[in-house]
């Protein structure tokens, strides 16, 4: 199984515009947590121009030998709430052409490649296939694997706990 990119640049400007609040929730200044489910919250939040509630599911975390490197990986619907999407933000200068790797409970799954860098960090972001969806609901833990240098893979864990329960009450 691998991770399918986005083929269609509209798609991710609308993925990317769907939850504008996620750099911000993810430093603490906006969004709501709603629920907590294990290691995921469900942040809402109403971006400005927005005529309703916007959610997603989200986990901030750092590689535990590299404290200074840390990702946010959110779950969230589109505007249409005709897909689902990962997207992972990660921190100003990895390499960008390897892209994200992801392994779950040790087998690798693929890669995501970057979408689009911000002021906060650079986005990596998936449709959520339902293979890929039902790995990780079924997953234990998750390493998303970010590179410094084209040698140089950093893994950092996610914890997969209570990701199906948070998916599931994800509005």
């Amino acid at each position: 199984m691998t991770l399918r990119l986005f083929g269609l640049l509209p798609l991710a400007a609308l993925a990317l515009a769907a939850f504008a609040p996620t750099a911000s929730a993810q430093q603490g200044s906006g969004g709501t947590v709603k629920s907590t489910h294990g290691a995921w919250s469900i942040i809402c939040d109403t971006p400005a121009g927005a005529s309703s509630e916007q959610c997603a599911m989200m986990q901030n975390v750092v590689a535990e030998d590299r404290p200074e490197i840390g990702l946010s990986v959110v779950i969230l619907r589109t505007a249409d709430n005709k897909a689902e999407i990962l997207r992972v933000l990660a921190p100003l200068g990895v390499l960008l052409p390897n892209g994200l790797g992801l392994n779950v409970d040790g087998k690798d799954i693929g890669r995501a490649y970057f979408v689009r860098c911000f002021q906060d960090g650079c986005y990596a972001e998936v449709i959520l296939e339902k293979q890929l969806l039902d790995t990780l609901k079924a997953g234990r833990s998750a390493t998303f694997i970010v590179f410094q240098t084209p040698e140089e893979g950093i893994g950092i864990p996610v914890d997969l706990t209570g990701f199906s329960d948070g998916f599931a009450s994800l509005p």
